[in-house]
């Protein structure tokens, strides 16, 4: 019984000394009841006593109320915060991972082709949905016109697609077309229209007083015309064996007029269309005289590009360029296929099977390739390069692409030159490696020919 009276002795002392230490709003505990006897505590025991005198027992003390400082109050309001913002970062992080599975998916969808299924329609208006509940109601508001615009950018895309697709198709079949078709259905046109004319002639033949009159206006017989040589394999198949100037008339309705044959090498029978030897004939000229033709057929000319197409357009013809540089290197490039178009088509060019010892310059590589181009010249851009003119910056008309690999129509240098090449040029020379740099010098020609024959010629 001694130990009770102990034990509530020191816990009365222990309260008495928190009180003193603590009371009042400045202190950390404050005593709710009034009295400090030892009837507020209670003690009673717990239990059966063990061994060595130690018995449980329970004590009930009185009430206490602890204050703490404001900062604790603010304390709990931030970690409330908290936990909100935790559990709002989280719903985001899942709703931008379901957003960028579906934009994988639609990705997914448009490389292959397909339009977007119901079900990713659905996915996008659940999230549409979570974003409505998330966020502010103007802000969603935004967000689904932009959904909107984007579906009918997304239409119009694959509507302009299809008239793409559908457009190439178109130029493929017209590509098809073969345009030499084309002229000779329009020649045979004109020759049913010649006969209707000469019929309409005929008509007054018994006239009186007009049988005379006509007899003496009438040009000579066609049959007489048209026994005219062609070109000059004809004139070579006739016995004429030399180098020199001839009259050809490869179309009886255009006329006849002077070529320059070689009917010595390479078994004859050649018409020149082009010539370098000296640089006395500048080749930078218009598109006008490109078109005539220009220049001496006993020295350096251009044939001229309506004569050419004449030549081309009667028979099948071979191209053969002879080349010789100021070192005496020789070579030459043959084409098994030459023909140029009408001014309506640009003179375009057409040639194929390449052989020889030059190198096939006029079909170099993808990029630079003077097959199936429209000619160019200073005053008349046809090439295709998209910044400028070839022919203006090279100073000569050719069919240039975007621009060149070949040029004989180029500037005549008698000697090694610096700079801007527009001299003559064959990109497949033997020694151009030397010209990789801008600053080294470039490869000149003393000597160029371009002539053309027909296919079946037999000399």
């Amino acid at each position: 019984m001694k130990l009770v009276y102990v034990c509530c002795s020191l816990l009365i002392a222990v309260w008495q000394e928190v009180e003193a230490s603590g009371s009042g709003p400045s202190g950390v505990l404050d005593r709710v009841s009034g009295g400090s006897s030892c009837s507020q505590v209670r003690l009673k025991p717990a239990g059966q006593c063990e061994d060595e005198e130690e018995c449980p027992y329970q004590i009930t003390v009185p009430p206490m109320t602890i204050q703490l400082p404001k900062q604790f109050r603010l304390l709990e309001k931030t970690m409330k915060e908290l936990q909100s913002l935790k559990e709002t970062v989280n719903r985001l992080k899942s709703s931008c991972l379901e957003c960028s599975m579906q934009q994988a998916d639609l990705n997914l969808q448009k490389d292959s082709g397909d339009p977007p299924t119901n079900s990713a329609e659905q996915s996008r208006g659940d999230t549409s949905a979570r974003v409505y509940r998330n966020g502010n109601s103007s802000d969603n508001e935004i967000v689904q016109n932009m959904q909107v615009k984007m579906n009918r950018m997304s239409i119009s895309l694959k509507n302009a697609r299809a008239q793409i697709n559908s457009l190439q198709g178109r130029l493929e079949e017209l590509n098809l077309l073969n345009l030499e078709n084309v002229e000779d259905i329009v020649d045979r046109k004109v020759q049913n229209i010649t006969g209707i004319v000469n019929k309409i002639s005929n008509t007054c033949t018994h006239c009186p007083g007009q049988q005379q009159q006509q007899q003496q206006q009438q040009p000579p017989p066609l049959q007489h015309i048209t026994n005219a040589p062609r070109d000059c394999s004809e004139i070579n198949m006739l016995g004429m064996r030399n180098n020199g100037v001839y009259k050809v008339m490869p179309d009886a309705r255009n006329g006849s007029f002077d070529v320059y044959c070689d009917m010595e090498e390479f078994g004859g029978g050649w018409t020149v269309l082009q010539r370098r030897i000296n640089g006395s004939v500048s080749f930078n000229r218009t598109w006008a005289e490109y078109k005539k033709g220009f220049g001496d057929p006993k020295g350096e000319f251009w044939l001229g590009n309506d004569k050419i197409h004449l030549l081309t357009k009667t028979k099948d013809m071979i191209l053969r360029i002879e080349l010789e540089d100021f070192e005496g290197i020789r070579g030459y490039a043959k084409y098994e296929q030459f023909y140029v178009s009408n001014e309506f088509l640009n003179y375009r060019l057409s040639l194929s099977g390449y052989s020889g010892t030059a190198g096939n310059a006029l079909q170099f590589s993808k990029h630079f390739n003077h097959d199936q181009k429209f000619f160019t010249t200073p005053d008349k851009d046809n090439d295709m390069y998209p910044s400028g003119n070839c022919g203006m910056y090279y100073g000569s008309g050719w069919w240039f692409d975007a621009c060149m690999s070949a040029n004989l129509n180029g500037k005549y240098y008698k000697g090694k030159y610096k700079g801007k090449r527009d001299g003559i040029f064959w990109g497949t020379w033997h020694n151009l490696t030397s010209e990789y740099y801008p600053t080294n010098y470039r490869q000149t020609f003393k000597n160029v020919k371009m002539m053309m024959r027909p296919k079946n010629y037999a000399p």
